[in-house]
């Protein structure tokens, strides 16, 4: 029997080039391949529904289970994750130096429903700031206009303004015109050291360290989603897959393991390594069993902010065939 042509959406990663290259086959399909931004794979997956299989946002498949018929059932397969402390960015002259001082603010965002955004505001939240203290203006980065990628129905104290016509949140920022900027990618005027921009925990990664031992927690950002009809008709490959891209990354963390020539053009990669460790031993894991906190915590969130119209269960995200794997 021939495999099942399926074409698969994901990013340009350590962790999914093995799928990419032939390195790791897929039980039972042969993969046509698209290397894409988040931005690309996203738009074609929650508008058009482009790919058979796509790298998606938590946040936006989180909006689409509350609708009817969701285009794709999630596996429990975490191609991105990071943490956000680093995500937010202030104007300096503006006497911003601690989550509270946030309120009633105008800060811009690119999508309120960003993955990204939704954790942030989780972490201003359990710092006492919530949504409708902040005029959230929306609008693109670096080119004018930006609409969401899913139809949004947010409460009604929450305020989000448009950016005005021609605008770009990274000029608006240089002038003065918000008071800053939460999102996933860094604004270009920061990058390009622009003396009143900087970030709110300016030593983020040490926030964020200090938040894990807190909380325990990695946040999740994107998911692998199955087009469900195909699911349907093929129940063995939600479990396929789970079992092809968990290859695929234990593959990149022995490549990254191996610090005798560092495979990442990263200085300090064996330090950086001590620390994760030292975090947890599989901080970056997939399957549901070891995320289930971390996942709740999202779900908690992403429900108190507006986004999904009741509040989700761990259960309801993933495929059955995928919440548990046999063992030798």
């Amino acid at each position: 029997m021939s495999k099942l042509q399926l074409s698969l959406a994901m990013g340009d990663y350590d962790r999914t080039r093995p799928i990419h290259d032939g390195r790791v086959q897929i039980d039972g399909v042969d993969p046509i391949t698209f290397l894409q931004s988040p931005e690309e794979m996203f738009f074609n997956a929650f508008r058009h529904k482009t790919c058979d299989i796509s790298e998606i946002s938590l946040s936006s498949y989180c909006v689409s289970l509350t609708r009817e018929n969701p285009p794709y059932i999630a596996i429990p397969v975490f191609l991105s994750r990071a943490f956000r402390h680093s995500s937010v960015y202030i104007r300096a002259d503006r006497g911003i130096e601690t989550p509270q001082d946030l309120k009633g603010r105008r800060i811009g965002i690119a999508e309120y429903q960003l993955t990204a955004n939704v954790w942030v505001r989780a972490i201003l939240a359990d710092a006492g700031v919530t949504p409708d203290q902040i005029t959230w203006i929306r609008g693109g980065m670096d080119k004018p206009g930006r609409p969401e990628k899913i139809k949004l129905d947010l409460p009604d104290n929450v305020t989000i303004e448009n950016a005005p016509e021609g605008a770009t949140l990274n000029q608006m920022l240089i002038d003065g015109e918000i008071d800053g900027f939460i999102g996933p990618r860094w604004p270009r005027c920061y990058h390009e050291g622009h003396p009143q921009i900087r970030r709110l925990w300016q030593d983020g990664f040490s926030a964020a360290r200090q938040w894990h031992q807190e909380t325990g927690l990695f946040p999740i950002m994107h998911v692998l989603g199955v087009r469900r009809s195909l699911a349907e008709q093929h129940p063995w490959l939600p479990g396929a897959l789970l079992k092809a891209f968990t290859e695929a990354k234990t593959m990149a963390l022995d490549a990254l393991s191996d610090t005798s020539a560092t495979k990442v053009t990263m200085p300090f990669v064996e330090d950086v390594l001590g620390v994760t460790q030292q975090m947890s031993k599989d901080l970056w894991s997939y399957g549901v069993a070891p995320n289930v906190k971390t996942l709740e915590y999202f779900l908690r969130n992403h429900y108190e902010q507006g986004l999904s119209s009741r509040h989700l269960s761990v259960d309801e995200l993933f495929h059955p065939a995928t919440t548990e794997v046999y063992s030798l």
